[in-house]
């Protein structure tokens, strides 16, 4: 068993955890969507020195070793390239993360009144417990599209002065029957209806109420009722990440899963030095949907990205886009479950990740007999395993939970279809898919650590 990292720090680097942490929990109290990471990612990317490829490409400049440049796409996935010594073709050091996390989306015609009470219509994105969405404080991040081709920003909940709205649920005076379900019914999906207002606007007798909202939403955001059909807005948990433990040794915070990997990987890459490989962040959205459509992982971006990189590098042929592809190595950042001794009976405790003894490697994560993972090879852990201790990085091995319990899965399979050597390599939780979850601060700093050790080494 690994030791606890937090027994390995002096009081020097003890400051640096807590240091990293408080950057840490500022982001993902302001990021609560792919988008708003996207943005923030790169403000911190362009302060750092890296230039939008675009900009590159227009100008028909050329990228050397040292050059920084990140490529966005569509505002919900991004990727970021610290030029190496080598040629592009003998591979990448990629670190890979998911800035999408579980929440609700507000349907496209979503608004409506009942009884003099206006809800909105949601429907749940990715894997989630319904029972733990009601009775929170709630907030609406997103953005409206207009016809005329602009985009307002939506953020209702976040500051101290906004409003909140919620999920109700059923008073326990009346729940007999509704506390005879089994969990996954006790809220059905669609009884996840958000109260947004009880006000009825003054002369209106049909649907006052609804209509107080809609006059609201066009004093603040200029938006009509039809703009909701052009509209993303997720309904995610209101409030800042805050310190967890009287010790204050833990984050609880929304979004761990995945911006945890996503903030240590780009932070990993922004504050590393030329290397022999060019070094390579991706944060892609859609993983907790399977990975799908134009910002998933399975989309073609990286690949063209890569080929765009190649060509303003001068070296670029299909072959060797093919190549730099196959020839590359890749942590697949993503979390994984941490041992909660409330819940002890799903773990097979050798095989388990616990919170404070660093870094998790997963070789394989899939479901039961392994299925939809990526199973990285014994060589390449090998590596990682030499680097990690050359950089005195705390790390342990893991799967997620017992064989039969169930399973999750990464991006990790998607990336080693180029023939890449890929393996598994996060955070553990506590409370994962839950609207709030829990992290260990010392895991956040040893897992930045073994980014950049990758980076540097691999």
């Amino acid at each position: 068993m690994r030791e606890n990292a937090w027994k390995t720090y002096d009081s020097e680097t003890m400051k640096k955890v807590f240091e990293l942490s408080e950057g840490y929990k500022k982001f993902i109290s302001d990021c609560k969507t792919e988008r708003e990471c996207v943005i923030e990612s790169i403000a911190m990317a362009k302060a750092k020195g890296y230039r939008d490829l675009e900009e590159v490409i227009a100008n028909g400049e050329t990228l050397k070793a040292g050059d920084k440049v990140y490529a966005n796409n569509m505002g919900k996935t991004v990727a970021f390239f610290l030029i190496g010594k080598q040629p592009l073709e003998n591979g990448m050091n990629i670190l890979g993360a998911h800035v999408d996390s579980p929440r609700l989306d507000i349907k496209q015609n979503p608004l409506y009144e009942d009884n003099e009470l206006a809800l909105l219509d949601t429907h749940y994105y990715g894997g989630i417990k319904k029972y733990q969405w009601v009775t929170l404080p709630l907030a609406l991040h997103g953005v409206f599209a207009k016809k005329d081709g602009t985009v307002v920003n939506v953020n209702i909940g976040e500051d101290d002065n906004d409003p909140v709205v919620g999920i109700s649920d059923l008073l326990v005076h009346l729940s007999a029957d509704q506390l005879s379900k089994k969990a996954n019914v006790v809220i059905e999906g669609e009884d996840l209806n958000v109260t947004v207002g009880s006000i009825p606007v003054e002369g209106e007798e049909k649907d006052a109420v609804k209509k107080n909202i809609l006059r609201i939403l066009k004093e603040k955001y200029d938006v009509e009722e039809d703009d909701f059909v052009s509209a993303e807005i997720e309904v995610v948990p209101a409030g800042k990440a805050r310190d967890y433990g009287l010790d204050r040794s833990m984050v609880m915070g929304y979004g761990h899963d995945d911006r945890v990997c996503a903030y240590t990987s780009l932070t990993a890459i922004l504050d590393s030095d030329v290397s022999e490989y060019t070094s390579c962040a991706i944060l892609v959205d859609k993983e907790e949907i399977g990975s799908v459509g134009a910002t998933g992982a399975h989309s073609l971006f990286f690949e063209n990205t890569v080929a765009e990189v190649m060509d303003r590098m001068q070296e670029y042929s299909e072959l060797k886009v093919r190549r730099a592809l196959k020839n590359s190595k890749m942590l697949s950042s993503d979390v994984s479950a941490a041992y909660d001794p409330n819940y002890a009976s799903v773990n097979e405790m050798k095989n388990t990740a616990f919170m404070g003894k660093g870094v998790v490697f997963n070789k394989y994560t899939g479901s039961r007999g392994k299925g939809g993972c990526n199973d990285a090879n014994a060589e390449y852990i090998a590596e990682l395993r030499r680097i990690m201790d050359e950089e005195h990085v705390v790390y342990q091995t893991a799967e997620l939970g017992k064989v039969d319990q169930g399973g999750g899965g990464t991006i990790a399979y998607i990336l080693a279809q180029y023939d890449m050597q890929v393996i598994d390599c996060g955070i553990a939780l506590h409370n994962m898919h839950a609207p709030w979850e829990i992290a260990s601060k010392a895991d956040i700093f040893e897992a930045t650590k073994g980014y950049v050790a990758f980076l540097k080494h691999a």
